[in-house]
C-alpha cells in the first residue's frame, strides 16, 4: 500500500516539473498585443482580460428618466365589411385585484422603473452615452461614478479613450484618483482630440497636481474639481497655470473650484493668475473660506492694478522686440550712411544694395508671350479645351489667400509679376498681450486694466465682509467706465453672487452691487406688474 502511494506522489511531482517547463519555456508564443479600434464597448472589455482584471466592470448605458413608452396603436382587421371604420378591440377582462390579510386591496407596483437585487448596484460599471446618429457606436461621453479606479485601470483608459474620435466628455466622480493617475492623465488627455468637459468631484489627491491638468498641452475648456480639498497650495498652482508673464493658458473656458479649501491666500493665487489671463469666461468659488483680503485681491485684478517688477522688465523686452527691426535683414553699413561721404555713394551703398535684394526673389524664368492665356482659354461653339502636350497642371489665374483675392491678367505686363510678400500674408488674429496695453503712471507705478474678458463670478458662501463688497463694488463700476473707452478688449462682468456672505442681505453696499449688476445680467427678467401687462 505504501508502495502504491510512493508511485502516485512520484507522478504529480513528474507532472508538475513538466509543466513549469512549459510555463517557462522562452520559445513559447506570446500573446499578441491588442490595438484599441475606437469602439469602446469591444476595446475595454478586451483590455481588461489581457491586464487579468476579472471580471471586469460592465459598460452599460446611463440611464435617462423619461416619460413611460406610449401604448401600442390598434390596427383594425382585415376583413371588416366596412371600409373606413375601424373595429373596436374586444376589451380583456380585468384581472381580480389583490386582496391582503384584512381584507384591503393591495397598489401594484409603479411601472416607471425596474428593480434589481440589491448587489447589483454596488458592482463597478461605466457609463456611457452613444452618438445617436452613428448607429450606436461612437461614444460622447464616459461617467466613472462610485467606485475606486487603480493605476492598471488608468493605463487601460490611456490605450481606449484618445482613439475615440467623439469623446467630449469625461465625469469621474469619487473614483479615488492619485497624484500619480493626475501626472498620467495629463499626458495622454491632449490626445483625445475633441475632449472638452472634465469633471473630477469629490477626488481629494494629497499632491494636489491638479494644475497638470491645464498645462501647456491641455485642450480641456471646461474643468470643474468640486470638493477635492483644494488648499492654498493647489490654488497657487492653479493660478500660475491660469496665466504668468511667460504663460497664459487660452483653452479653459471655465472652473470650476467650489467646496475647497482655498482660503484669502489661494484666493490672491488665483487673483494673480486672473491678471494676465484672457480667455476665462466662468470662475466659481463658492464656498471657500473667502475674506475680505482675498476678495479685494479679486476685484483689483477684475479693474487697475500695477505691474510688479517681473511685470515691468517683461513689458518693456515685448516692446523691444516689437519695435526692433527684422533681424533677418542685415543692418545698413555705417560708412555708406556717413554724412561725409557724397550723395551719390551713400545712395549705390544702400539703396542699390535693397533694390537688387528686393528683385531677386521675383525673378523667375518667363515664358513665351500668351502661353498660359493659350492653355486657358476657351473658344466659343462648343469647341473643347486646349489641352497641355506635356501634361503639366494648368497656371491658376487668381490667388488667393484666405483674405484676398488678386486677379492677374496675362496680357498686363504691370500685373504679371509676382505678388508681393505683404499681399500673400494671411490674416491671422493676434492675440495681444496684457502687458503690451496702454499704461498710465500713476504715484510711480505702471498701472493697467484689468480683467474684462471674465463675464461671471461666484463668491457666495464666503465670509466677505463691508470693505470686501466696497472693492467689488469700485471694481465693476470701473469696468462699467472703461467698456465706453476705446482701450476696451471686453463687457467685464456680468454676472456677480455673493449671496450668504458675512453681511445680511439687506446691506446697503450689497444692494448697490446688485442694482448694477442686474443691468448687465442677460438672463435677468424684470417681474411682471398690473401696469407692465396692461401696456
Amino acid at each position: 500500500m505504501g508502495k502504491k502511494i510512493e508511485k502516485a506522489l512520484s507522478k504529480e511531482k513528474n507532472q508538475s516539473s513538466v509543466s513549469q517547463d512549459v510555463d517557462d519555456d522562452p520559445n513559447k508564443t506570446a500573446e499578441p498585443s491588442y490595438k484599441c479600434v475606437g469602439n469602446f464597448q469591444t476595446d475595454f472589455p478586451e483590455m481588461c482580460r489581457r491586464s487579468t482584471i476579472v471580471p471586469s466592470p460592465s459598460v452599460v448605458m446611463r440611464p435617462k428618466p423619461g416619460p413611460p413608452p406610449p401604448p401600442p396603436e390598434t390596427k383594425p382587421e382585415k376583413g371588416s365589411k366596412e371600409k373606413g371604420k375601424q373595429t373596436a378591440p374586444i376589451p380583456e377582462p380585468e384581472p381580480e385585484p389583490e386582496v391582503n390579510e384584512d381584507g384591503e386591496p393591495v397598489e401594484p407596483p409603479p411601472k416607471t422603473y425596474t428593480t434589481k437585487d440589491k448587489f447589483e448596484y454596488f458592482k463597478p460599471c461605466v457609463q456611457v452615452e452613444i452618438d445617436p446618429l452613428d448607429k450606436g457606436e461612437a461614444v460622447t461621453e464616459i461617467y466613472i461614478r462610485g467606485w475606486k479606479i487603480d493605476q492598471t485601470m488608468m493605463e487601460i483608459f490611456q490605450s481606449c479613450w484618445p482613439p475615440l474620435e467623439k469623446l467630449h466628455t469625461i465625469n469621474l466622480w469619487e473614483a479615488g484618483l492619485t497624484g500619480e493617475m493626475l501626472h498620467l492623465m495629463a499626458s495622454f488627455l491632449p490626445l483625445c482630440v475633441n475632449l472638452k468637459n472634465l469633471i473630477l468631484d469629490g477626488n481629494p489627491v494629497k499632491e494636489e497636481n491638479f494644475h497638470e491638468l491645464i498645462g501647456e498641452d491641455s485642450i480641456i475648456q471646461n474643468l470643474s474639481l468640486r470638493f477635492c480639498c483644494i488648499s492654498e497650495v493647489g490654488a497657487r498652482n492653479i493660478g500660475a497655470s491660469l496665466g504668468t508673464t511667460k504663460f497664459a493658458n487660452t483653452k479653459l473656458l471655465s472652473l470650476n473650484l467650489s467646496g475647497n479649501c482655498i482660503g484669502d491666500e489661494g484666493a490672491c493665487h488665483i487673483a494673480k493668475g486672473l491678471r494676465l489671463n484672457r480667455n476665462l469666461l466662468s470662475l466659481t468659488l463658492s464656498s471657500n473660506k473667502i475674506g475680505n483680503k482675498g476678495a479685494a485681491k479679486i476685484a483689483e485684478a477684475l479693474s487697475r492694478f500695477a505691474l510688479c517688477h517681473e511685470e515691468v522688465v517683461e513689458r518693456r523686452r515685448l516692446m523691444s522686440e516689437r519695435g526692433s527691426p527684422d533681424r533677418k535683414t542685415p543692418p545698413p553699413s555705417r560708412r555708406a550712411d556717413s554724412k561725409d561721404r557724397p550723395g551719390s555713394v551713400r545712395s549705390s551703398g544702400t539703396h542699390a544694395d535693397t533694390k537688387k535684394t528686393r528683385e531677386k526673389p521675383s525673378a523667375r524664368k518667363k515664358e513665351p508671350k500668351g502661353k498660359e492665356a493659350k492653355d486657358q482659354e476657351i473658344t466659343k461653339g462648343g469647341k473643347k479645351e486646349k489641352e497641355d502636350p506635356k501634361g503639366t497642371q494648368k497656371k491658376a489665374s487668381m490667388v488667393t489667400d484666405g483674405a484676398k483675392t488678386i486677379g492677374m491678367k496675362t496680357k498686363d505686363k504691370k500685373k504679371d509679376k509676382k505678388p508681393s510678400a505683404t499681399e500673400l500674408e494671411v490674416d491671422v488674429l493676434e492675440v495681444i498681450n496684457p502687458l503690451m496695453e496702454e499704461a498710465d503712471f500713476i504715484d510711480g507705478e505702471l498701472m493697467i486694466a484689468g480683467n474684462r474678458v471674465l463675464i461671471n463670478l461666484n463668491l457666495s458662501r464666503n465670509e466677505i465682509g463691508e470693505s470686501g463688497l466696497q472693492a467689488l463694488l469700485k471694481a465693476v463700476q470701473y469696468q462699467t467706465t472703461l467698456t465706453l473707452d476705446s482701450r476696451s478688449s471686453g463687457t467685464g462682468l456680468m454676472r456677480l453672487c455673493l449671496t450668504r456672505n458675512a453681511v445680511p442681505a439687506d446691506n446697503d453696499i450689497l444692494k448697490k452691487i446688485t442694482d448694477h449688476m442686474i443691468a448687465k445680467d442677460p438672463f435677468y427678467k424684470s417681474p411682471v406688474t398690473p401696469d407692465s401687462e396692461q401696456s
